[in-house]
C-alpha cells in the first residue's frame, strides 16, 4: 500500500504509506500496519492523491482483500473511489462499515436477516445504509457521533473510548486498539456506561447478534 513513484503535485512520497488506513474512530491515517479488510466510502481524494473529505456517500462497505482474482491498481486514481484498509473486521465495524453485498454475500445476507429482526420494514442495502449513516455522524454530517452504551451489553470486538483513545472490549477487560501499539490491557467498566463508536443498531444485536454479524470469510494476506 505504499506509493511506487511520486505523482506530479502529490502530497505523498515514494515508499511512504498512503493515508488510507482507517482507525476504529473512522479517521484516515498514514500508517505502515497492513490490514485484513478492504473497503470504501466513495472518492475521498483529489487528483494528486490527497485526502480531501471523510466520506462521499452513505454506502460504507467492508470487502474481501481478494475476490475473483481482481487486482485493483494503482491506488487512489483520479475520480475513482478511495481504497481503504482496516486492520481487522472489528475495526471496520467500529468505523461504520458493513459487509459488501458482492464479495461478501453470505455475510451481507446474515446482516440483512438480523437487520430485519431489529428494524421491521427496513429491507435492502439502501435502508441499512440510511440508518447507519444517521448513527455514524452528528447533525450536519461532519462530526463523528458517539453513543453511550451499557458496558455489559457490548460484545467482544466492540470499541469504547477511554481517555480519548479507542479500546477493544474482550471479555470483562479492554485492549488497546489499532494502529498496533503496546497491546496494553486494563479492566473493563462492568456495570457502567461506555462511550462507543458502535452504532445503536449494532449494539442492539447484543453479544449473540454481533457474533452472527461477523465475517465468515477467512482472513487473507494482503498483496499490495
Amino acid at each position: 500500500m505504499a506509493v511506487g513513484k511520486l505523482r506530479q503535485g502529490a502530497a505523498v512520497l515514494p515508499g511512504v504509506p498512503l493515508q488510507n488506513r482507517v482507525t476504529p474512530l473512522s479517521d484516515l491515517v498514514a500508517h505502515p500496519a497492513r490490514g485484513l479488510v478492504y473497503g470504501n466510502r466513495g472518492c475521498l481524494h483529489d487528483d494528486a492523491g490527497r485526502i480531501r473529505r471523510g466520506h462521499a456517500t452513505r454506502r460504507w462497505i467492508a470487502c474481501r482483500l481478494e475476490f475473483r482474482g481482481w487486482q485493483r491498481g494503482p491506488l487512489l486514481r483520479p475520480g475513482k473511489f478511495t481504497e481503504l484498509f482496516f486492520l481487522d473486521e472489528a475495526t471496520a465495524m467500529a468505523a461504520g462499515h458493513r459487509a459488501c453485498a458482492l464479495c461478501r454475500r453470505e455475510d451481507y445476507n446474515r446482516l440483512g436477516a438480523i437487520w430485519h429482526d431489529l428494524h421491521p420494514g427496513q429491507t435492502g442495502a439502501d435502508a441499512i445504509d440510511l440508518q447507519l449513516h444517521g448513527e455514524r455522524l452528528a447533525a450536519g454530517g461532519r462530526r463523528r457521533r458517539l453513543h453511550d452504551v451499557a458496558f455489559d451489553d457490548l460484545p467482544d470486538g466492540a470499541f469504547v473510548l477511554h481517555d480519548g483513545e479507542p479500546w477493544l472490549v474482550l471479555g470483562t477487560g479492554l485492549l488497546t486498539g489499532p494502529p498496533p501499539g503496546t497491546n496494553a490491557r486494563r479492566r473493563g467498566l462492568a456495570g457502567g456506561l461506555a462511550r462507543s463508536r458502535r452504532r445503536r443498531s449494532w449494539a442492539s444485536c447484543g453479544r449473540d447478534g454481533t457474533e452472527r454479524c461477523r465475517s465468515s470469510t477467512p482472513p487473507r494476506k494482503i498483496r499490495v
